[in-house]
């Protein structure tokens, strides 16, 4: 690959200026000084905590050849190029991909966006384009310490899939990453929405600006088609005023929908499917996912047959057996409207209890520290209003007294279900009790984390996966806990 100069990327950037040589040429870039090497171009970004400009003499002395800065560094002198922007990190994404030859544009790039649903659509979309032997490779929350990796980190990908004769990349877009700029100088053939609920408002402020974050992705600036969910309102607010054309889908498309248990069949494109991924939310990501991959250019009949043997992804309603005579779910869920879209599902896999009685949802959650913690006391109301017996605990508290976190989840619980909810702030025990309560037809859904393998309490990140605390609680190789019992809230 080339290196470029410091000129010719001013060019890219409305409002760059070069003071020093900018005949100086780079082929890298990074905007954490320590991966700087030679021919890189360090970006100080200004962060939150850290300016990037305060490590800028690091980077060089590491091998940086040039910087990318939104103000001139006295201290560095003329010896070594900056370009100068009105905003480092909003340039930085461009930038990039400049340096990389704009790699997203030799590469067929799907971008999947919403609250819920982004990690189960992108898996299914590598589901079927695997079974129509379509190259793909994926990016998100499975795949990486982002859900959208940084823009430097991101190109570069790009480029390395380009070199190695990839094709489709199919990849989750989050808020935070449309806010901060992290796609910025990606071309996206296609990009979907899923729906819109609360989250991130410690980060986005409000509902609106939420909202207005995820429209970002879907402008003619990024994509060249939309494939959005007009079930939900803000999809259809976002459909109206996106300027390529758009592909809507909803629940209809799923002609003849028979729910039987944890098994959903419908007619799609003219094929019978018969999908093992349970309830309506899943199956509205299916449909994201076939509406996709014909796009992409799938046989509607691939996309039926890869659907009737999706998988789905890890930690995403995953069963955990081991012959209990209850069902055990392990699920991301950490979204007031995903953790009611997954108790519902639970509910339509419970069994029959000796007595002939239905079984029960048993629902194990917390709330993460150190995010937005105003959808506590909401997840606390839909834990406590739709399963017929809730744990609640923690959950990653970071910096945050896990029981403050426990408190404020308390605080939804309406009145009339406070005999059904009770707290056990340790989570290996709060699973252990739910697990020990749980009678043949019953499911215990535990809920918050998914896939994830450690638990964030303050500084540390701790061996901590719901999957093995389960599985080890359930073969008898853990402690007995006391089982779970109802009792009035104080």
């Amino acid at each position: 690959m080339n290196d470029i100069t410091v000129d010719a990327l001013a060019e890219f950037v409305p409002g760059a200026v070069v003071i020093g040589d900018g005949s100086v040429t780079v082929g890298h870039i990074t905007h954490d000084s320590r991966q700087a090497r030679t021919g890189t171009l360090f970006a100080c970004v200004a962060g939150a905590r850290v300016d990037g400009h305060d490590y800028a003499t690091a980077a060089l002395a590491l091998g940086a050849a040039a910087l990318l800065v939104d103000h001139v560094l006295p201290a560095i002198g003329s010896s070594v190029p900056q370009l100068i922007v009105p905003d480092v990190r909003k340039a930085m994404g461009t930038v990039a991909a400049a340096i990389y030859r704009h790699p997203s544009a030799s590469l067929r790039v799907v971008g999947v966006t919403g609250t819920n649903g982004k990690t189960s659509v992108v898996g299914l979309i590598g589901e079927i384009l695997a079974h129509a032997s379509v190259p793909v490779r994926m990016l998100g929350t499975l795949t990486g310490p982002r859900t959208t990796p940084e823009s430097p980190d991101l190109q570069e990908t790009f480029a390395h899939e380009v070199a190695r004769g990839g094709d489709v990349i199919a990849m989750e877009v989050s808020s935070h990453a449309l806010a901060l700029h992290r796609v910025a100088g990606t071309q996206f053939v296609v990009g979907v929405f899923t729906n819109l609920g609360q989250d991130h408002l410690d980060f986005h402020g409000d509902l609106e600006q939420y909202e207005q974050a995820k429209t970002e992705l879907f402008s003619s600036r990024y994509i060249a088609k939309a494939i959005i969910n007009t079930d939900d309102p803000a999809g259809r607010r976002i459909a109206a005023q996106c300027d390529v054309a758009v592909q809507a889908y909803g629940l209809a498309d799923a002609e003849e929908l028979r729910i039987d248990g944890p098994v959903s069949q419908f007619r799609w494109g003219g094929h019978e499917i018969v999908f093992r991924l349970p309830g309506i939310h899943n199956v509205l990501n299916a449909l994201a996912a076939a509406f996709t991959c014909v796009e992409l250019g799938v046989d509607p009949l691939d996309i039926a047959d890869a659907l009737c043997n999706a998988d789905g992804a890890r930690g995403r309603f995953e069963m955990v057996n081991v012959g209990q005579p209850f069902s055990v779910v392990v699920d991301y869920a950490h979204k007031p409207e995903a953790l009611q879209a997954v108790i519902n599902a639970s509910r339509q896999i419970v069994g029959v209890r000796p007595d002939g009685s239905p079984g029960s949802v048993i629902v194990v959650i917390g709330c993460g520290g150190d995010r937005d913690p105003f959808k506590r006391p909401l997840m606390g109301a839909i834990a406590a209003n739709f399963a017929d017996l809730t744990v609640l605990t923690s959950d990653n508290p970071r910096s945050e007294d896990p029981s403050m976190i426990l408190d404020q989840m308390e605080a939804g619980v309406p009145h009339d279900r406070r005999t059904t909810v009770t707290r056990v702030e340790d989570r290996a025990a709060a699973i252990a009790a739910a697990l020990q309560s749980a009678q043949q037809g019953d499911v215990v859904l535990i809920a918050g984390k998914g896939d994830e393998i450690h638990q964030v309490i303050g500084d540390e990140a701790l061996p901590f996966d719901d999957r093995e605390v389960a599985v080890a609680y359930l073969l008898g190789l853990a402690s007995s806990r006391p089982a779970v019992t109802e009792r009035d809230h104080p």
